[in-house]
């Protein structure tokens, strides 16, 4: 967005924010945000306003703009399915048009909740088929052409590649044919890398994710969307999770899913391992890695895939859903 506007007011990793335990800790700085995004959109008065993501706050802003006349558009639903069911009161009260990107929230709104929601197809299909790769990838980040890749993508917040990184790098010396190289995102200090780096033979590449999973041979992803990137590349992948103890005990009591990862809830099968929480461990994780680098079953896990991509599939989605808002 901020590529296609310089009328950015504030980033979103300053109000990004995850875990039970940690909006407890941040309550006061959410609120503040709370408060200064309602000034804002009185003060530009725009003649919709779109949510993408991020309930626990975009939830609140939708109640209080709907009560002060405002259109809402939401893109991308809160996961009701997953936890949380009673936000749906909510959403019909205050959302004017919900637009979906997985193919199962369609007739989970209409059958279970009898609301109508708006589903064209998920963009990021579309997106990665349009995508040309970097020839000069691995010369730019002075990568061993001759070596093949495993990726690291350990997510977009600091809390969360503090928890799982340092698992990810325990496994590298285990793999000598091999260079690791991690997905970094700007938003986080580079020093930040660089701490948890340290001593470790391993690369960080910042903004590359595509040209990171378009040259790898295998991915160790955070459970989100990176999953369902790696999976459109038709790189195996092993999917993990790991937050503090607190949060996951209560999660693990509120949250009503058989997976954690994109793929596996799409599809309704275990196509990629899951490691979450405990079961993330520098054993566990050698071992996942290991049985993905085998041939056949690399095999079976791209063609799960394939069926992945035809399920989520559909012309130009993205526009679909801006003719739908500007209508």
């Amino acid at each position: 967005m901020k590529s296609k506007s310089d009328n950015l007011v504030k980033h979103y990793k300053e109000t990004s924010i995850m875990g039970f335990f940690e909006v407890l800790k941040n309550i006061f700085k959410i609120l503040n945000n709370i408060n200064f995004c309602k000034k804002d959109i009185l003060r530009f008065k725009p003649d919709r306003i779109i949510y993408i993501d991020y309930p626990g706050f975009n939830l609140r802003i939708c109640k209080w703009a709907k009560e002060n006349g405002f259109i809402n558009h939401y893109f991308i639903s809160p996961q009701i399915w997953a936890w949380k069911e009673n936000r749906i009161n909510a959403i019909k009260r205050d959302i004017d048009y919900m637009h979906v990107i997985l193919p199962f929230e369609k007739n989970y709104y209409k059958i279970k909740h009898e609301f109508e929601v708006h589903y064209s197809g998920h963009p990021l299909v579309n997106y990665i088929n349009k995508f040309k790769s970097d020839d000069n990838f691995f010369y730019k980040n002075n990568l061993d052409i001759n070596q093949p890749i495993i990726a690291l993508l350990p997510g977009s917040r600091l809390q969360e590649i503090k928890k799982v990184l340092p698992v990810f790098l325990s496994i590298t010396n285990m793999f000598k044919s091999y260079q690791f190289v991690i997905g970094g995102v700007e938003s986080i200090d580079k020093e930040k890398y660089n701490k948890l780096t340290k001593n470790k033979n391993v690369k960080v590449v910042f903004n590359q994710t595509y040209n990171l999973l378009a040259n790898a041979k295998a991915a160790i992803v955070t459970s989100g969307t990176a999953s369902l990137e790696a999976a459109i590349f038709k790189i195996p992948q092993v999917v993990c999770y790991k937050t503090s103890f607190i949060t996951y005990l209560i999660g693990k009591m509120l949250v009503n899913i058989k997976y954690i990862s994109l793929v596996n809830l799409i599809l309704n099968d275990r196509i990629v391992n899951e490691l979450v929480q405990g079961e993330l461990n520098s054993n566990n994780l050698k071992n996942s890695i290991n049985k993905i680098l085998k041939k056949d079953n690399r095999l079976e896990m791209i063609n799960a895939y394939n069926n992945l991509i035809n399920m989520l599939y559909a012309e130009n989605p993205s526009r679909k859903t801006a003719e739908l808002i500007v209508r």
